[in-house]
């Protein structure tokens, strides 16, 4: 095969492995997304607040502390000199300084979404556990992987050089 169609074809599965890892991810407007269970109420609590943090209620925001029920339509502000950890589920996230909190519910999944300090922000599975290696991942990286494998290795019986 010459390097164009060899190029072309790498091409194509690298972009096959991006669609596959855009299909299984969670919406992108959502920092964690959880199952919702029901019409519980609360569905979300604040967790831990320290400093300048701020919360809405019916009659506008007031101050947070940690044990507010959180549900639909609820946003947690944080001042420059706070910080505040919430639980929804299966999604424990701290909010930083200069930043909010809003809560969703998208597609039946409560969505939680971080405006403000995105690049900051500290996702946590509930059980604990540290962000991984997932399904989407895998897929791209086996894709990826044997797309390497299979270029290095073609062998079209031609010489190096002539």
């Amino acid at each position: 095969m010459n390097l164009i169609v060899r190029t072309v074809v790498v091409g194509f599965v690298v972009s096959v492995g991006f669609g596959s890892v855009s299909a299984y991810a969670q919406d992108a407007s959502c920092s964690c997304a959880t199952a919702y269970r029901g019409p519980q109420n609360p569905v979300g609590s604040i967790v831990y607040t320290s400093g300048d943090v701020m919360v809405s209620q019916a009659a506008g925001y007031g101050p947070a502390k940690a044990g507010n029920a959180l549900d639909f339509g609820s946003r947690v502000v944080v001042g420059a000199k706070g910080t505040a950890s919430v639980a929804f589920g299966g999604c424990n996230l701290d909010v930083p300084a200069n930043s909010s909190l809003d809560v969703s519910r998208v597609e039946g999944n409560i969505c939680l979404k971080l405006v403000g300090s995105e690049q900051t922000a500290a996702v946590q599975r509930s059980d604990g556990a540290a962000g991984g290696f997932g399904p989407p991942e895998g897929i791209f990286a086996g894709a990826l992987l044997t797309t390497g494998v299979l270029a290095a290795t073609q062998n079209d019986d031609n010489a190096v050089s002539r």
